[in-house]
This record gives C-alpha cells, structure tokens and sequence, in this order.
C-alpha cells in the first residue's frame, strides 16, 4: 500500500486538492469500519500526501456520521505522522472576520453522539490532553500563511475551537455562552479527529477557514448555507495554497511532536491482560509498546 508522511483532511468546500499529482486512489479497511472516502494519495511539493474528504467528496455525511475512528486509523494505516485539518467554522469575535483563518491551540468539547476512543474492549488508555493541537507543528502552519502573505486574509494564531454537535447550527444564546468563554470559533468535526490523532501519536493541527460570524453578530445576518457555500469556495482557493506551503515547509524540517509518543504513559492496562482480539485490533497502535 502505498505510504505518505503527512495527511490533510479537507472539510467542507474542500473535497479535492488541484494541486495534487500522480493521484492514486487508496480503498483502506480498518477495524472501525470504512473511511469517509477512498484517500487519495498523490504528490503536492514534491511530497507523497495523503488527503481524506472527512464528509465524502460528494459531502453526504453528517458531521455525526462521520466515521472518526476509521478516519485516523486509516491515515495511521498510511504511515501518516501529521495531519493539517481544513475546516469551515464559524467566528464568535468581531476580529476574525469572514474569510479570515485561524489556526486555534484549544477545544472545547461541545458534542454529545461521538466515540472519540480507540480505547476500551479491556484496554484502558488516558492521553494527556491539556494542549490538544501540536504547537509545533501549528507553528509550521502558522508561518506558512505568514509567509504567503494573502491579500484577503487576516491570520489569527491560537484561539479556542468549540465543537458542537450539529447539524443545526447555533442558537442566539448558545452564540453568547460562547463568546462569555472567549472561544474564537465554532464548528462540528475537529474535536474528535485531535482526540483520536493523539491516541495514534500523530501530530494535529487546526486550519479553520472563517465563512460566517455564527448568529451573535448584530450588524450580520443569521448563518445561511447560502453565506457559507459562497464563503467556502473562497476559502477553499486560499486553504490549498496554505496548504501546499505548509507540505513543503513540513518536508523540509519535519519537527518532532510529543504527540508522537502520546502513549507512551498512557494505558493502564497491562497488556498482557488485554485480549488477544483486543490487541489485535489495536495492534497499529500498540506494537511500539508491547
């Protein structure tokens, strides 16, 4: 199968990247069931890439439906060791302004119907959780925006993501709660991707690409799918170029993440008491440590 170092999740409005060269197909199989899609596996900077549309690339699922686990166990599957998550949010502060990206370094979990664990059949695993994203390679993110110096963008560098559980989108006194806990943004898919990337030691990082100002803003409509399509495909043309700078900035000097041995004082259980299905199904994750 074939193997990439660094893999991109494209959210809503990215669903391909045109950037992408020699493209193969990859139809992976994982313990959790299928992935959203096929990966596509191609080169972009001149490196091998593995890129996921997290809700189909013809985007028929729910942020409730999307398979998370098969997700990143399938990019763990492809010797991914990064993962650059594009997604569309919407913004809870006058600053970060429609069209604007933010790469956040904090969650809260607003979500109710998610497995967010790989763990559990007679394994039990606490990772340490208090800096969700990797600094590091946020960092690389960062500056690669930086660097591109886009014309219609605002860079906003940390922040608080809040995930909510969707479809519907917020209420007028959930968009304030929100704002009285100084969260940035808003959106539906993120939290349970970093939490499963950091139980299979691979570093995470947040490109949210701002379409909306959610529904507390006085001077701006309610959200619309309307607003947001518009929005999205003007995001979608900057995300890319971010993204491919990023690839290759990250190709050039790959940093050492502590998400990377995130287990390593993690599981509780003895492993010679887990199952051997158990073990098997984990093994991907458990290997290094058994």
């Amino acid at each position: 199968m074939a193997e990439a170092k660094i893999g991109i999740i494209g959210g809503s409005g990215l669903y391909k990247m045109e950037a992408l060269k020699d493209v193969e197909e990859v139809i992976v199989s994982t313990p959790f069931g299928s992935p959203s899609d096929a990966v596509i596996i191609g080169t972009l900077a001149g490196n091998s890439v593995a890129f996921l549309a997290r809700h189909g690339r013809n985007h028929t699922l729910l942020p409730s439906e999307v398979p998370y686990r098969a997700n990143i166990y399938a990019m763990k599957q492809l010797g991914v060791e990064y993962i650059i998550s594009a997604s569309a949010v919407g913004s809870l502060k006058a600053e970060a302004k429609p069209l604007d990206m933010v790469v956040p370094d904090q969650f809260i979990d607003r979500t109710k119907n998610r497995v967010s664990t790989f763990f559990g059949e007679g394994i039990v695993a606490h990772i340490a959780f208090a800096d969700p994203v990797c600094s590091q390679l946020a960092k690389v993110l960062t500056d690669a925006i930086a660097a591109l110096n886009l014309t219609d963008v605002t860079l906003h560098r940390g922040g608080t993501y809040v995930c909510m559980e969707g479809p519907a989108f917020s209420t007028k006194a959930e968009s304030h709660l929100y704002r009285s806990w100084d969260a940035t943004v808003i959106g539906m898919t993120n939290l349970p991707e970093a939490k499963l990337a950091r139980e299979a030691e691979i570093a995470y990082a947040t490109l949210a690409l701002v379409t909306d100002y959610d529904c507390w803003h006085p001077d701006h409509d309610s959200v619309t799918v309307e607003m947001v399509i518009a929005n999205l495909q003007r995001n979608a043309t900057n995300a890319q170029k971010v993204i491919q700078e990023t690839v290759r900035r990250l190709s050039e000097n790959p940093p050492h993440s502590e998400a990377h041995s995130a287990l390593k004082y993690a599981i509780l259980t003895q492993l010679d008491k887990v199952s051997q299905e158990t073990k098997q199904k984990l093994e991907l994750l458990l290997k290094k440590y058994m």
